[in-house]
């Protein structure tokens, strides 16, 4: 069935659609068509969604019906909306669009674009080896069924030990293999929330586990970030949490994504405790967590506090390693862990063996092939600073001590705005409302640090000229934007 959005909750996704004072010489029809393709863009209208009624929606822009007839028009031009007569208009993918492994749609030929939406490395040179030596490995499962639903043995002993080398004991029976972290989340998820169930969320928070929790109906509560550190706010936080009382929170407090943000020790005891009292149980992201920079010493982590079963925490290989080895897992007591090996027999059975066994060679060698991303992370961290502070010093920019992204609060609401216009010169970026709800972080922008400093430099120069361009007066004409994956 058709979800369908109504005309205030599409007004407050667009938020300020009109175009920029300088850029007043585009017609208002073509500004909201543009508004409506950005969203499209970075996933926050999803494909299939019935808009509102042209009536609706005008009343709720407070603009004419003319403007949204002809805005509409123009979407089904450039193939981003079909209609029919008595049914609605619902979105659709353009023809010269595609579906991206990240589930978003993309251009057919987008080759040429510096792409700063994905906060992930190139694979390291390690993962060739490791995917040989995995491969002479393989024979000795080869006699069995493959269905591992926890993981194979060998995997988890080697995660576990991760842990109790951080000061978490762990066994490997406390440990499920999944295929990535968001995959170890939707499990959760699926065991720990009712559809309907209320989640504390921070914001800005990581897009996709957003996107996890409006499938689960999530009513989801905030908990709002400051720019500076440490980023929470102990006595907001745990006073949500007493208030709202919600079934599960969703926390990163390693290197938060997108802010950067390691959440003090002392902040993580007091929101376990807070959670067993109120009956919350939390759910730990710690993609970032073998990314210090700087020296920066880590924090025991949060499950060290957990005397209750009330911490799940979930990881794996994607940011430190490769995204595109599927590896992740969830740590939690053995009793949940066979739940959640119970519930997955219904969803993809178990994770490939083989892929397995490449992350148990990479995990063999952790301790160099982390030392040596840690070291690219800085340098690459360090260009993309200069470049914003010489070309963009209005920017506000907290420096980062881990994990691979920059916050950077803009010198105005224009984060949608600067993104559409920057795919056009081939930058693509993931506006601030991407990592929030209903439209909010205009007034932000996640840079990830992940691209050669080259290409940090080339991209911030480019977001530099449309920047100013905004302001300047633009283009009279719209091009098509394509998508952020």
């Amino acid at each position: 069935m058709t979800s369908q959005v109504r005309g205030v909750q599409l007004a407050r996704l667009l938020g300020q659609w009109h175009a920029l004072p300088g850029r007043r010489r585009s017609p208002d029809y073509a500004a909201l068509a543009g508004a409506v393709r950005g969203l499209l863009a970075d996933g926050r209208l999803p494909l299939g969604v019935r808009l509102p009624a042209e009536r609706e929606l005008a009343e709720a822009l407070k603009i004419s019906r003319t403007t949204v007839t002809a805005a509409y028009r123009e979407l089904r031009e450039s193939g981003h909306l079909a209609s029919r007569r008595g049914a609605g208009s619902w979105t659709m993918l353009p023809g010269t669009h595609r579906v991206a492994s990240t589930g978003l749609w993309t251009p057919l030929d987008d080759r040429d674009m510096i792409d700063l939406g994905v906060a992930a490395l190139a694979a390291p040179p390690e993962l060739l080896p490791a995917a040989r030596a995995a491969a002479e490995d393989l024979p000795r499962y080869l006699g069995g069924a493959g269905y591992h639903p926890t993981g194979i043995i060998e995997l988890r002993e080697a995660v576990s030990r991760a842990y109790t080398d951080r000061g978490l004991p762990t066994s490997p029976d406390q440990i499920m293999v999944t295929n990535g972290t968001q995959h170890a989340l939707d499990l959760v998820l699926r065991l720990a929330l009712a559809p309907g169930g209320n989640v504390l969320v921070e914001s800005p928070s990581y897009p996709n586990a957003l996107a996890a929790l409006a499938a689960r109906r999530a009513r989801i509560t905030t908990h709002g970030l400051a720019v500076e550190e440490p980023g929470w706010d102990a006595d907001l936080l745990l006073g949500g949490l007493r208030q709202a009382r919600p079934k599960l929170a969703y926390l990163i407090p390693d290197f938060q994504n997108p802010t950067g943000h390691l959440m003090p020790a002392a902040l993580r005891e007091r929101v376990v405790a807070t959670a067993h009292a109120v009956g919350t149980d939390l759910v730990v992201d710690e993609s970032f967590v073998d990314l210090p920079l700087d020296g920066t010493v880590l924090p025991p982590p949060t499950a060290s506090f957990d005397r209750h079963s009330r911490v799940v925490t979930i990881g794996g290989m994607s940011k430190p390693f490769w995204g595109g080895l599927r590896i992740g897992w969830v740590r939690a007591s053995a009793p949940q862990v066979q739940r959640l090996a119970a519930a997955r027999v219904g969803v993809d059975m178990a994770s490939p063996v083989l892929d397995q066994l490449v992350a148990v060679h990479l995990l063999t060698d952790a301790p160099a092939i982390v030392a040596a991303r840690r070291a690219q992370l800085t340098a690459q961290r360090d260009a993309l600073l200069a470049a914003l502070a010489q070309r963009l010093p209005e920017w506000r920019v907290t420096v980062p001590h881990g994990g691979v992204t920059l916050w950077a609060e803009l010198d105005g609401p224009i984060s949608s705005a600067l993104a559409r216009a920057a795919e056009e010169v081939g930058v693509r970026l993931a506006p601030g409302p991407r990592f929030g709800l209903d439209g909010t972080l205009e007034r932000f922008l996640r840079l990830p640090f992940t691209l050669p400093a080259a290409d940090l430099v080339e991209a911030v120069g480019r977001i530099a000229a449309v920047r100013y361009d905004l302001d300047r007066g633009g283009r009279s004409q719209w091009r098509e934007p394509t998508v952020i994956a």
